[in-house]
């Protein structure tokens, strides 16, 4: 898939019920190694900012399941460095609260940001 495709995927799960992490994750389903239904049930506390809690962002969440279910763990930290530079934090909270992009967006900008990480 494309990064465009990618992030468009992750856009719809978002809109039709899934948290931030499982819309991310879901949206690279076709490259992890485990079936879809785990992969949602894994993801499922990570939304919200982890249970609701509004800590690390559920995009954040999600890139890092996607990198460690690919074998790509080295790519997070840069992953999250690059979130944080273009959304201006990590933390659901502060996200809600700069009001810079809306969650669909961040899940979109997410998903399609793994393509330049993951060689697939």
């Amino acid at each position: 898939m494309t990064k465009e495709e990618r992030s468009n995927a992750a856009r719809e799960l978002h809109k039709q019920g899934c948290n931030c992490c499982q819309a991310v994750v879901m949206a690279w389903a076709d490259k992890l190694p485990i079936e879809g239904k785990h992969a949602m049930n894994m993801a499922a506390p990570f939304g919200r900012g982890l249970s609701g809690t509004r800590e690390i962002c559920g995009c954040v969440s999600g890139m890092a399941m996607v990198c460690g279910l690919t074998g790509n763990t080295e790519m997070v930290r840069p992953l999250i460095e690059k979130f944080r530079e273009e959304n201006g934090d990590i933390v659901c909270g502060r996200l809600l609260q700069m009001g810079k992009k809306p969650c669909p967006e961040m899940v979109a900008y997410a998903a399609g940001l793994l393509t330049d990480y993951i060689c697939e």
